[in-house]
């Protein structure tokens, strides 16, 4: 299959899994285009010209041709230099890789990647929270993000897959979509009352089963096994971690337990400040089980397999 292909059908399969629904996207996509029309065309030179089909910043092709058939990918949670510098190695050892994806944002989509946290007050709005309320909290958030990112030097990563010549991209939101979703609609259909039944259900899949024996198995960090779980909200998914003013705004709006990827000390607190339980599913083990939902749905597409090679964290398992 293409890179273009591939890379296509990530942001239509990412987007029909968007826990905030296809119309909010579609409002935001509109929104962008409002916005890149009504700029004077010396501003619009400077416009991510992608942003206005692709709703997520952190997934995309960073360097390769787009009509390049794809048969091998190497794929790891985070690729950085070294693991570029494997890819070749082992392309020159024999090894087919025609791309590598990473899981986790760099270059030009890790520079821009604060622009995907603001699906989280659609998200948070989604569990009660008022989107007036949402809006702000998450626009502070994007703020700090983007300072953040502005010390950072985004092209390393970039540059040493052009100079290496290994097409490379990558695969954040899509992915996460993925995992928020399906495990948000597998614990509601589960009804759980005690925590202990949330943590089961998570070590029924595999990818919770190898982090279970490697030694991150899922865990409730607040509460007991037999706390009443109340409202669960699966917060895995809009870029970075939320504010910590949103674990207040939830627990007010009703939501009694939160599975996270992890949570920072500071947010530890907070949730324990307003007595929310929180279980840990594993950041990535979780980060695993949304590129495997995402490769199986693009090889049941295709009808055709990949062949992978597995780095930096990534292990494929297919359903």
């Amino acid at each position: 299959m293409k890179l273009k292909y591939i890379q296509k059908l990530f942001l239509k399969e990412g987007i029909e899994a968007d826990p905030r629904g296809i119309d909010i996207v579609e409002l935001d996509l509109l929104k962008r285009e409002e916005e890149y029309n009504a700029l004077s065309n010396k501003k619009r030179e400077y416009y991510d010209i992608e942003s206005l089909s692709n709703p997520y910043y952190d997934s995309r092709i960073l360097y390769g041709d787009e009509d390049i058939e794809v048969k091998t990918v190497m794929v790891g949670i985070d690729i950085e230099s070294q693991e570029l510098l494997l890819a070749k190695h082992l392309m020159n050892s024999g090894v087919k890789i025609d791309l590598v994806i990473a899981h986790h944002p760099e270059g030009y989509a890790y520079s821009t990647f604060y622009g995907v946290i603001g699906m989280q007050a659609d998200i948070l709005s989604k569990q009660g929270v008022p989107i007036n309320v949402t809006e702000k909290i998450v626009s502070e958030r994007m703020k700090e993000i983007k300072i953040s990112v502005l010390s950072k030097n985004n092209e390393r990563i970039y540059d040493a897959a052009r100079l290496l010549n290994i097409p490379f991209m990558t695969a954040h939101t899509v992915a996460d979509n993925h995992v928020a979703t399906f495990l948000q609609k597998e614990v509601n259909a589960l009804s759980p009352f005690y925590l202990t039944e949330i943590v089961e259900l998570l070590k029924q899949y595999p990818e919770y089963k190898h982090a279970s024996k490697i030694g991150y198995a899922p865990f409730i960090l607040i509460g007991s096994d037999y706390s009443r779980c109340g409202k669960v909200f699966v917060d895995m998914t809009g870029g970075a971690a939320g504010s910590l003013e949103s674990f207040e705004k939830l627990a007010v709006a009703g939501v009694g337990t939160i599975v996270a990827t992890h949570i920072s000390q500071s947010g530890l607190r907070e949730a324990k400040k307003h007595h929310l339980n929180v279980i840990l599913a594993g950041h990535i083990s979780s980060d695993n089980f949304g590129l495997n939902l995402l490769f199986d749905k693009l090889e049941n597409k295709a009808s055709e397999k990949l062949e992978f090679v597995e780095c930096s964290g990534f292990r494929r398992f297919r359903r």
